[in-house]
């Protein structure tokens, strides 16, 4: 069973930047209602993605930084990283369907 794994400005490079598969990068806060919504959501994803896809989380409060070095204005704010670059960011909470899809276009 895979899960998200938590990303800082230590991993973050390594993690996302140098992997070789799709990541998508979870911007959150404890505190964010649709984030906790769109939570279970991505733990599914990370199964059924699981060996194609990395899965992170960024807790914004904590990494204050690289929240802003990505932009993230607003909570969740999820960005698919493919060869070190965003290639799609969604705001907002968003449907499985709609996670997926934007997955499948970068696989």
């Amino acid at each position: 069973m895979s899960k998200p794994i938590a990303l800082d400005d230590a991993n973050f490079e390594l993690s996302v930047l140098k992997s070789t598969k799709p990541v998508l990068v979870d911007f959150w806060a404890p505190w964010c209602g649709p984030c906790r919504m769109v939570a279970p959501i991505i733990d599914e994803l990370a199964n059924e993605y699981e060996g194609k896809v990395v899965f992170g989380k960024v807790d914004v409060d904590q990494n204050q930084k690289m929240a802003s070095k990505y932009g993230i204005m607003s909570i969740p704010a999820l960005i698919i990283f493919k060869g070190g670059q965003p290639v799609s960011t969604m705001v907002g909470s968003r449907s499985k369907t709609e996670l997926k899809r934007n997955l499948d276009s970068v696989l």
